[in-house]
């Protein structure tokens, strides 16, 4: 599946994230959803925050591609995203927002 997520939110436990300067594998609880700010549709990736080097590299990418999996079935492959947003969620995970 590709495209735009939907609003209701995929809960995988790994992603495969390829970026302008990086490319990594995330295990966890993980989570893609669909949101729609002031009329423009953004998909948002939240991560478990637990390497202080996957952040700072993630904080400093352009934009991201990723693929989303939850018992090695692959759930989501988004498009190529242009990062607008890094931040944290109230519980500390990483909150990655980017749009097509």
């Amino acid at each position: 599946m590709t495209g735009f997520p939907g609003h209701l939110p995929i809960h995988g436990d790994r992603v495969q994230l390829v970026t302008d300067i990086t490319s990594v594998t995330i295990t966890g609880s993980i989570t893609s959803q669909g949101v729609t700010r002031e009329g423009r549709g953004y998909v948002e990736l939240t991560l478990p925050d637990a390497d202080p080097q996957q952040r700072r590299e993630l904080e400093r990418a352009k934009w991201v591609q990723y693929k989303l999996f939850r018992n090695s079935t692959m759930l989501y492959a988004s498009p190529h995203l242009t990062l607008s947003e890094i931040r944290r969620a109230k519980d500390g995970a990483l909150v990655l927002s980017g749009s097509p």
